[in-house]
Order: structure tokens, then sequence, then C-alpha cells
């Protein structure tokens, strides 16, 4: 499992993959945006990573936990996201 990790700007906003293991309420007031949402196909029987600001699929696979293990791993703050497929 990939460790949580927390990126502070200078204006103190915080950028992460949300998780349960860092209460962030302990920090204060929560606003959170998704940058993808996972959805089920039902055309191609596939769970899909899909950006929300852009649209279009990031990535596929039959299985849901394999779609949020996909985002554990490439939506780390520091980590450039690959761009969305077509799709």
């Amino acid at each position: 499992m990939i460790a949580p990790t927390l990126r502070i700007d200078p204006s103190g906003c915080i950028d992460c993959l949300y998780t349960d293991a860092i209460d962030l309420r302990e920090l204060g007031r929560l606003t959170v945006v998704r940058a993808t949402e996972i959805t089920f196909d039902d055309e191609w029987q596939v769970w899909e990573v899909r950006s929300v600001p852009f649209g279009g699929r990031l990535y596929c696979d039959a299985s849901r936990d394999a779609c949020l293990d996909w985002e554990r791993q490439h939506l780390q703050p520091g980590v450039t996201p690959p761009a969305a497929a077509h799709g």
C-alpha cells in the first residue's frame, strides 16, 4: 500500500488523494473536489476511472478494486496522471 502524501501549498491548502488513514477534519473544515469518478460501463462491462475536470477514460478494468488501486498509484500529489484516453 502506498503511504498517504499531503502537499501543503503556501496558502495552507492541502492537496492529497483522500484516505481514511488520516483524519483531515482534525486540521479544519474540508472542501473536497474529486479529480476522478469510477463508474461501470454497461456496454464494455468494465469499471472505468474517468477524469472529472477533462472527461475521458483514464483507466478501466473488470475489477472496481483495480480501479481504486490505479487511483492510489497515479493520483498522489506530485504524480502527473496520464492523459485521458478517448472513450
